[in-house]
């Protein structure tokens, strides 16, 4: 079945952006991976209203992305913290791609302000798209082949 003739409603990136493909659903994730736990901070640092990050954290709980979690300090009343869960965790390549692009295509001329490395080592992290086979290296677009695969369906004009 050819590209154009298969039916774009079960495709896999526009479910996942039906879930995560909101600008600010990506930057609490954004947040999240860098360590904010607390609703008083998503809001503090990303800037939203409350009502939107109430919207979106809710989202992103019921979509299993985050969970949420009670902390007590002491002295204080219980609350909520929100914390990835490993279908969120999944998505950390997909924002370190984003970043990345970012870098390259729309950053800051003074550098990044953010700065990944390898905690073993030091060197630079990165997002590269590679070939499941031994001893293949990087691939770019022109190099792979798109086929319709199991779930592909026949588009209906």
């Amino acid at each position: 079945m050819d590209y154009l003739d298969m039916d774009t409603e079960n495709c896999p990136v526009r479910r996942a952006l039906d879930l995560v493909g909101e600008k600010w659903s990506l930057l609490i994730l954004r947040d999240a991976f860098n360590g904010v736990r607390r609703y008083d901070d998503f809001r503090r640092h990303i800037g939203l209203s409350e009502a939107v990050l109430a919207d979106r954290l809710r989202k992103l709980v019921a979509a299993g992305v985050l969970r949420v979690e009670p902390y007590r300090e002491p002295g204080a009343r219980t609350r909520s913290q929100y914390r990835l869960t490993s279908k969120g965790r999944d998505l950390w390549p997909v924002l370190l791609a984003l970043k990345q692009w970012g870098d390259t295509h729309a950053g800051d001329p003074a550098g990044t302000p953010l700065d990944i490395r390898h905690a073993d080592c030091g060197a630079p992290v990165r997002v590269e798209v590679v070939c499941g086979g031994d001893d293949h290296a990087t691939l770019s677009p022109y190099e792979v082949t798109v086929r319709s695969g199991p779930a592909a369906r026949p588009r209906r004009d």
